[in-house]
């Protein structure tokens, strides 16, 4: 009966909660990096500011996050660069991903090859941003896709797993 004991459930459920967290930590950490890097490390940038706000909404400790401020601002920081590719999406819908690389290459690829696995491909430039406006740094939809129950599974999955991705940051889409 080996493995039936209330620590190896305890433990299994903590393994689970804290991938999901190293994954969302990292990605505020690039975020917080790339920030920093633009202001050169002025912690009263609202550029800053904002990444920081965001990251603590997650429940990021400080010292992760003096130490993305400390990494984006050093001489050595690596230069991260803010990519938006646009889609569509089962039913119509229109995705953009927004990803945060320091290679250009693997962030598409990526990409490309998460869409082509549910048989989809990467659009043109504003090829489906016409369907969004940006405010406030955040794409909200213009007008939205009723999209079937089949449709919005399968969105949900390919939603899920662009998020699973260390390069992408964001996935928006106009479906209901």
């Amino acid at each position: 009966m080996s493995g039936h004991n209330k620590w190896s459930k305890i433990k299994n459920k903590k393994a689970v909660t804290d991938a999901a967290k190293s994954k969302i930590f990292s990605k505020m950490a690039k975020l917080i990096s790339t920030a920093s890097r633009q202001v050169k490390g002025d912690v009263t940038s609202p550029i800053l500011r904002a990444a920081i706000d965001k990251a603590r909404e997650y429940n990021m400790p400080a010292d992760n996050i003096e130490r993305a401020v400390k990494k984006g601002s050093g001489s050595d920081a690596e230069a991260l660069e803010a990519i938006t590719y646009e889609s569509y999406g089962p039913g119509g819908s229109a995705l953009i991903i927004e990803t945060l690389t320091n290679n250009r290459n693997k962030a598409a690829q990526e990409v490309k090859f998460i869409l082509s696995k549910y048989g989809l491909q990467l659009a043109a430039p504003r090829a489906a941003s016409w369907a969004f406006s940006k405010e406030n740094n955040e794409w909200t939809p213009n007008t939205t896709i009723l999209v079937s129950e089949e449709d919005g599974k399968i969105l949900e999955n390919l939603i899920n797993e662009l998020e699973d991705n260390d390069e992408v940051q964001e996935v928006y889409t106009n479906a209901e």
